[in-house]
């Protein structure tokens, strides 16, 4: 896969700082791994329930299930999750707010 260059400037004007976009986009990222990995599992399961076929860890090794082989590589020829992140800030399909920290109480009240 080839690298392809990123333009900093780019992404450094959708937020505050280039750290902050950097961290949106990382956030964004394991975002999307994390439901393509579902995806990819419910799809195994599915094909796993179909075949009725229950294999150990050895025979795993050496029997390979086409069908398995072949949703595994449909899902490496798909886009990173990091590149489909970094697309999603630089076309402003992203947005986040910051968690609005509450102010400590006061103790000197409470003991009235």
């Amino acid at each position: 896969m080839p690298i392809k260059p990123i333009d900093i400037e780019k992404i450094s004007t959708v937020a505050t700082n280039i750290y902050e976009a950097i961290g949106i986009t990382a956030k964004r990222a394991r975002q999307l791994h994390a439901e393509s990995k579902i995806e990819l599992n419910q799809q195994i399961e599915t094909l796993n329930q179909l075949t009725n076929t229950v294999e150990t860890e050895d025979e795993m090794d050496v029997i390979v299930n086409p069908d398995q082989l072949k949703i595994s590589l449909d899902f490496e020829k798909r886009p990173k999750s990091t590149e489909l992140a970094l697309n999603d800030i630089t076309d402003g399909k992203l947005t986040w707010r910051y968690k609005e920290i509450e102010a400590p109480a006061d103790k000197s009240k409470d003991a009235e």
